[in-house]
């Protein structure tokens, strides 16, 4: 039976599931479009996207979809001045030789693009606008209002929901320190909000008014379970997704996923400056043992042309990979499957609940 809640009624879902935006390539078309069709909300991960990119992903998945999409964006965030790059050069130029590029140079960071790309994001089509990394302008928060949008900022911790709802947020996405990938942390360091998952989602949902979303090593239809029993009106996974058959990684990538245990991922900058969870491999161990790395977004400009030589190799020794701590419970399956599992066990998990004995 569905499962429904201010999130399935106001964005016009079957499931409370949202697929998280994942910026990099993960988030095909393909697979944000399977998503949506299967009753849940996927997500177009616009960070890393050209406006005309933005643009055409979204035609893609309105071609595939005629059901409820979100776009996802950066908040925009003050550029560190050009750091001297020359020691990380060398620390990673080895492994540039590796994999048969050129001696890395110090990085380049392309014009400012965030206001083409919202403009673009608002011209999608799409239903729900999130982002991550900070709070919006006011300008482009009336923007997005004034389109109708269904407005969703990150936060790591209740200071930052807080924060987030008098910015004019429609709903908070709760970022537990078991999620995959980049953290949000905005409003302190990153280490304060390192909050886990079943601690910060009634904390938050206790601190604001508008509807919660948790994320955060959610895997499965228990998790969404207990983030409902938490008073979290949806959840967001996305470590889950890169394992579908739609999704855009490498094949290593996903393999490292599927093969992994609850405790081989750790946080990283080495790949972006910027603290990120991830599955370990030689590279994370290597930068991350050799000590300083460049601030982001700096640090990010520097291994893309790694990562995307690594991904096209398709060796994962290389890779970001992201991951979070579920996922002994990733699994390979189309997307719609997925979403149709999640779904059908948290119903079984809520009626076990309805039916477990009192003890007196």
């Amino acid at each position: 039976m569905p499962l429904t809640t201010v999130l399935t009624e106001r964005l016009r879902l079957t499931h409370p599931i949202v697929q998280a935006p994942l910026a990099g390539g993960g988030d095909t078309p393909a697979l944000v479009a399977a998503v949506a069709e299967a009753g849940a909300l996927g997500c177009i991960g616009a960070a890393y996207l050209a406006p005309a990119q933005i643009t055409e992903a979204a035609r893609e998945v309105r071609a595939r979809t005629s059901r409820p999409f979100g776009v996802n964006l950066f908040a925009p965030q003050p550029v560190p001045a050009s750091p001297d790059a020359a020691p990380v050069l060398a620390r990673v130029a080895p492994f540039f030789a590796e994999v048969s590029l050129p001696p890395p140079a110090a990085p380049a960071l392309p014009a400012d693009a965030f206001e083409a790309q919202l403009q673009a994001a608002l011209d999608s089509g799409a239903s729900v606008f999130s982002f991550t990394f900070g709070i919006l302008p006011p300008a482009a928060i009336a923007a997005i209002k004034a389109r109708g949008m269904f407005l969703m900022g990150t936060a790591t911790t209740v200071e930052e929901a807080r924060a987030l709802e008098r910015a004019g947020v429609d709903g908070v996405v709760t970022q537990g320190s078991e999620a995959g990938g980049h953290r949000g942390t905005f409003a302190t360091e990153f280490e304060t909000g390192m909050i886990g998952t079943v601690a910060l989602v009634p904390q938050v949902v206790d601190a604001v008014r508008v509807p919660v979303v948790a994320s955060g090593g959610i895997m499965d239809g228990r998790g969404l379970a207990a983030a409902l029993a938490l008073g979290a009106a949806g959840v967001q996974m996305g470590t889950a997704f890169l394992t579908c058959e739609e999704a855009g990684v490498p094949a290593a990538y996903q393999e490292a996923i599927l093969t992994a245990r609850e405790d081989a991922t750790r946080i990283t900058r080495a790949f972006s400056g910027r603290p990120a969870r991830g599955i370990v491999n030689r590279f994370m161990q290597e930068i991350d043992a050799g000590g300083e790395v460049l601030p982001f977004p700096w640090q990010n400009a520097l291994t893309r042309s790694l990562r995307a030589a690594a991904a096209r190799a398709n060796r994962a020794e290389y890779l970001s990979l992201w991951a979070g701590q579920g996922t002994r419970m990733a699994r390979r399956q189309k997307a719609a499957d997925l979403v149709a599992r999640v779904a059908a066990e948290a119903d079984a998990a809520l009626g076990r609940l309805r039916r477990a004995p009192v003890s007196r």
